[in-house]
C-alpha cells in the first residue's frame, strides 16, 4: 500500500499528530455535520487550519445529516445540493481536490430503481457545478448492491463524478461481497474508506478486527485499484497503522 495514497480520518482526534509521525494525508471529517458550516463555521475553521500544518495532502467529506441527493422531493435535492456546493467553496478555500459525499439511499424511503433514477437526474445537474479541478466521491452505505451506484456514477459519465467505495459499509450491509463491489466497481472507483466490523454493524473497528480479510481487501484495492486514494476512517487509527507495518503492508 502506497504511503502517498494512503490518509487518515479526523474522526480520530489525533489523526493529524499521526499523520505527520507517519507521513500520511488527511481526510477532514469535520464538515460532516452541516452546522459547521453554518454558525459553527469560524471556531471549526480555525481548527481545521491549525490541521493543515500538519500534512500535504487532504481530502473532505462533506455534510450528509439529512441530506438525500436522491430524494423525489425537489426541495429536498435543492437543500443536498445547496450543502454540497458549501462543502466544495471550503475545499477550495484549503486546496482541497476531492470530497467524499454520500447518495443518500435509505431502503425504509426508496425503492432501488427510485434511488437510481433521482440520483442521475440529481448529479447529471450538479456536475456543472464541480470545478474541473476536483473530484467528487459518492460513498456507499446502505446500497445493497453494487451496480446501485456504479449505474448512477456511468450514467452521469462525469469525469469528476467518481465512487467511494466504503468496504466496511459494504461488509455490514449490502448482500454482495465486498470483493464483488470492487470486481464490478473499479472502473468508477476513485477513493476508499477502510476499516473492520464483524457484519452485525459498522463498528469502523481496526483493520484486524473484524471478518473483513483486510491483507486480501488491501492487495485487492492495490491490484484492481491502483491509483485509488485510500482513508483509513477509524477513531483510533495507531494500532492499525503498527499492523500494517509489522504486516508488510505500508509501502513507504
Amino acid at each position: 500500500m502506497n504511503q502517498n495514497h494512503v490518509f487518515l480520518s479526523t474522526v480520530d482526534p489525533n489523526a493529524h499528530l499521526l499523520a505527520q509521525k507517519y507521513g500520511f494525508g488527511l481526510e477532514f471529517a469535520e464538515f460532516c455535520t452541516a452546522w459547521n458550516l453554518d454558525d459553527e463555521f469560524p471556531s471549526t475553521d480555525a481548527a481545521v487550519r491549525e490541521k493543515l500544518q500538519f500534512s500535504d495532502r487532504y481530502t473532505l467529506h462533506g455534510p450528509f445529516n439529512e441530506l438525500f441527493p436522491c430524494a423525489i422531493d425537489p426541495k429536498a435535492r435543492a437543500l443536498a445540493a445547496s450543502r454540497y456546493q458549501q462543502a466544495i467553496a471550503v475545499a477550495q478555500s484549503y486546496g482541497i481536490r476531492k470530497i467524499i459525499l454520500h447518495g443518500g439511499y435509505n431502503p425504509w424511503l426508496y425503492f432501488p430503481c427510485w434511488y437510481t433514477e433521482q440520483s442521475i437526474l440529481f448529479w447529471k445537474d450538479f456536475a456543472a457545478c464541480i470545478p474541473a479541478d476536483m473530484t467528487i466521491c459518492v460513498e456507499n452505505v446502505l446500497e445493497e448492491e453494487p451496480k446501485m451506484l456504479s449505474e448512477i456514477i456511468r450514467a452521469v459519465d462525469s469525469p469528476r463524478l467518481r465512487m467511494c467505495l466504503d468496504v466496511g459499509h459494504a461488509h455490514a450491509y449490502s448482500k454482495a461481497d465486498v470483493f464483488d463491489w470492487i470486481e464490478q466497481c473499479s472502473d468508477v472507483i476513485a477513493h476508499f474508506h477502510v476499516h473492520n466490523n464483524d457484519k452485525s454493524w459498522d463498528t469502523h473497528s481496526p483493520l484486524n478486527e473484524g471478518t473483513i480479510p483486510m491483507e486480501r481487501l488491501l492487495h485487492t484495492i492495490e491490484t484492481r485499484c491502483p491509483g485509488a486514494t485510500i482513508t483509513l476512517e477509524l477513531p483510533d487509527a495507531e494500532s492499525s497503522i503498527h499492523w500494517l507495518m509489522n504486516n508488510g503492508l505500508w509501502e513507504v
